[in-house]
């Protein structure tokens, strides 16, 4: 049945229209990489692993590969023509190792067969003979090896040495949080095929096309125009699509380069897990000193992150820990130390927030201890320290032009009944010996902005067919998240008429060159200027035309609701189409956009590499049984700043989304590897996502009602990252509720995820017992 909301002309941006793809998602006819229909001589790929984290590769035996049943071929580094890399910035990532392996699990040789089945069997037939050498895997041994990707970053403000050694009070603590798995519904899965003279089209479910063509064709040693790669949706990304999916389209079209046969690489849960990155784990260490209401003024802070065994995207993610360590907090004498630790495992890589959820935690576990030790309320320490004027600059130099985080908590705490509540809750852990609740309300600020500030660009090709309809292509991927939905909203409301006039297509490297990876909350922001800007070219070739046909002023020409009036004439969008087409007026045009008046020196880390922040605030209640660890949490009320919303319906979905699986990390989603480097979480029976019995019992989502200050499309703000950190509510709360066991002895040293395990030594520590 059709959506009326997307069938009636008008205005369409702010309104709130269904994900384009909803009908199909429901009804399974939306089309992913593995619904397409397999080509005759198709071939299905595995790769042969790695059994050592760190070794010499002394021989390699692949007899019995190459004879099991099925296989066709069997490739290692040798047979790659070119370039034996997939990183997508240091050239140290390997497409199949050569020489020496340095994670367990990493590809060694790859298999071509006639069926995914007998590729995967196949696979595991290889012998391989090697020098083995002790794996760094832990923070401690990468130190004592100083084990490094790149040097020690710092930042600072003023003297934090002597304003610690000043303050009134001080503290020192540790918090330790986790990784990640992405997760994603979709794994990952390549499909590449062979096109005349040498080149090569690939689907890949990528949120970065044209990286994974850059890389396609180094490795091939063709040029980029040789290569063509093609994704219409993916299902589900969260950052692990950026880098990690061209191992997968490599190896693909590694196979087509060498068979000429088409060739589909699907990764099997378990293999997609060992095989891809994660989002880095963090050790934190702080020292702090306050004065009595618990207002910061000196503060050491180091973030040791494990970054794996190459540098991926590390030093851009560390670096985002550390900017996103004030959160919304001023700090004015600080200094931030990261550490960028080499070890021997699969790389960490991007994840939703990209390190500023690691740098946010890591602050709110200092305000959380800084009110235990004074025995204040969270809260009110929380406010204290907030940005205000005369006190609004980041330690890296950007003022915090457009501040409204103070008034945001402040409506929060009111619509969210705060005070009444923290009585209620302090009641309840009088009267239970068992059960204890708490409650929290914590802020976020996020920067919106790629830090690297080439990428701040996009491009967009726009078609307008002679009869009325549009077809919008832009560098933007869309991996579930409304960006195309949000995009063709913008091209309907420039032109006037209803979204049902806009069809969208699939983001092709041959449409839209050169594009940066759909990331850093940046999507529509970028691409949607770009398409804005394309619909502007062909709107005023269309004005221009009505002027000269039916007199009066270009600027005074009229596209709503369908029609266009001018000059006392008023016509049907599709009539006015076909006017121009006869008169031979161009109808198509690309779009550009770059991010203006960004700028940052690295080496000071100081700048402005943000075009703007987006804020929000969630109040957590949480209750956890003191026998067993479990919790619950009970409620969530949300409100969050989108400026003006493109569209409140994904809008809102995404903040649920993402607050649930910031909500995930915190609790239940636990990485465990053993002491030889191998990852033993690595199917859903041993790592735990958060599921629909996890959802808060009463979940609620306001939008601020504000606007960006920045003219951004539409004045909206991004959504795509910062509702995620939004769930460090529920970790505060969580820690609240183990301080209610003895509030005497301060905030309780509880690391991230918070799983039952945890939570039972912290209630134990708590109270005085052996955790």
């Amino acid at each position: 049945m059709a959506d009326t909301l997307t069938q009636t002309p008008g205005p369409v941006v702010g309104i709130a229209h269904r994900h384009d793809s909803a009908h199909l998602h429901v009804a399974g006819k939306a089309r992913y990489i593995d619904d397409e229909p397999e080509a005759p001589g198709l071939l299905h790929l595995a790769f042969g692993v790695s059994s050592e984290a760190r070794a010499r590769i002394v021989d390699i035996d692949l007899s019995a590969v190459r004879a099991a049943p099925g296989v066709v071929a069997v490739y290692t580094a040798a047979d790659i023509p070119h370039a034996n890399d997939v990183a997508p910035v240091a050239g140290d990532d390997r497409l199949l190792a050569d020489g020496e392996v340095v994670w367990l699990g990493q590809p060694v040789f790859l298999v071509a067969a006639t069926s995914r089945r007998a590729a995967r069997q196949a696979a595991r037939l290889g012998t391989i003979r090697y020098e083995r050498q002790d794996p760094i895997l832990t923070v401690e041994q990468a130190r004592a090896a100083q084990s490094l990707i790149e040097p020690t970053q710092r930042m600072a403000r003023g003297d934090a040495a002597a304003a610690l050694a000043a303050a009134p009070h001080r503290l020192a603590g540790q918090l330790a949080m986790g990784g990640q798995d992405h997760f994603y519904l979709e794994g990952q899965i390549a499909l590449a095929r062979p096109l005349e003279d040498g080149q090569v089209h690939v689907l890949s479910s990528t949120q970065h096309p044209s990286e994974v063509q850059h890389l396609v064709a180094h490795m091939l040693g063709l040029s980029s125009a040789d290569v063509t790669v093609e994704v219409r949706r993916m299902g589900g990304a969260f950052g692990g699509k950026e880098s990690q999916a061209a191992l997968y389209a490599a190896a693909a079209a590694l196979v087509v380069h060498h068979t000429g046969r088409p060739a589909k690489f699907r990764a099997d849960r378990d293999d997609d897990m060992v095989q891809t990155g994660k989002r880095h784990d963090f050790l934190v260490d702080y020292d702090v000193g306050f004065d009595g209401e618990g207002r910061i003024e000196g503060l050491h802070l180091t973030l040791a992150s494990r970054c794996g065994a190459t540098v991926d995207l590390s030093p851009a993610i560390n670096d985002r820990a550390m900017f996103h360590a004030d959160n919304a907090y001023f700090l004015p004498a600080v200094e931030i130390v990261s550490e960028r630790l080499k070890t021997n495992m699969v790389s960490a890589t991007a994840f939703r927030g990209f390190g500023g959820p690691q740098g946010m935690l890591a602050i709110e576990r200092v305000m959380d201890a800084v009110a235990g030790r004074l025995g204040l309320d969270p809260l009110a320490v929380r406010q204290a320290n907030l940005y205000g004027p005369g006190r609004d600059v980041t330690p890296y130099g950007m003022t915090v032009a457009d501040n409204i985080a103070p008034e945001l908590i402040a409506r929060l705490r009111e619509d969210g009944d705060y005070a009444a509540r923290q009585a209620a809750v302090a009641r309840f852990n009088a009267e239970n010996a068992i059960f204890k609740k708490g409650l929290a309300l914590t802020p976020v600020k996020f920067g919106i902005s790629f830090t690297t500030t080439h990428l701040n660009q996009a491009g967009a090709l726009l078609h307008v067919y002679a009869d009325g309809s549009i077809q919008i292509n832009h560098g933007g991927t869309e991996m579930g998240q409304g960006l195309y939905t949000k995009v063709a909203q913008v091209v309907a409301q420039a032109f006037g008429v209803g979204l049902d006039q806009v069809r969208i297509t699939a983001t092709r490297t041959d449409k839209v060159p050169n594009t940066s990876a759909t990331a850093a909350s940046s999507g529509a922001d970028l691409n949607g200027m770009a398409a804005l800007n394309a619909a502007q070219t062909i709107r005023a070739r269309l004005a221009e035309f009505c002027a000269r046909t039916f007199g009066g002023a270009a600027e005074d020409v009229v596209f709503a609701g369908g029609q266009v009036r001018a000059g006392g004439e008023a016509m049907p969008w599709a009539t006015l189409c076909r006017r121009a087409h006869m008169a031979r007026i161009s109808l198509s045009s690309t779009g550009y956009y770059a991010t203006p008046d960004l700028h940052y020196d690295r080496d000071a880390h100081q700048g402005q590499p943000f075009y703007y922040f987006a804020y929000g605030a969630a109040l957590a209640e949480v209750v956890i049984d003191t026998l067993t660890g479990e919790h619950r949490v009970l409620a969530a009320d949300i409100l969050h700043d989108c400026g003006q919303s493109l569209n409140p319906a994904i809008d809102k979905g995404q903040i649920e989304g993402g607050f649930i699986q910031g909500q995930g990390w915190l609790t239940s989603e636990e990485l465990v590897w053993d002491d030889a480097g191998k990852l033993l979480t690595h199917a859903p029976s041993t790592y735990k996502i958060p599921t629909a019995n996890d959802r808060p019992d009463r979940l609620t989502v306001t939008l601020w009602n504000g606007t960006n200050h920045r003219p951004t499309i539409h004045r909206s703000k991004a959504v795509g990252e910062p509702p995620f950190m939004l769930a460090n509510a529920v970790f505060s709360a969580l820690g609240a509720a183990v301080m209610a066991c003895n509030p005497a002895a301060g905030w309780p040293a509880l690391d991230a995820p918070a799983t039952p395990e945890r939570l039972l030594a912290a209630v134990a520590r708590q109270r005085g017992g052996v955790s």
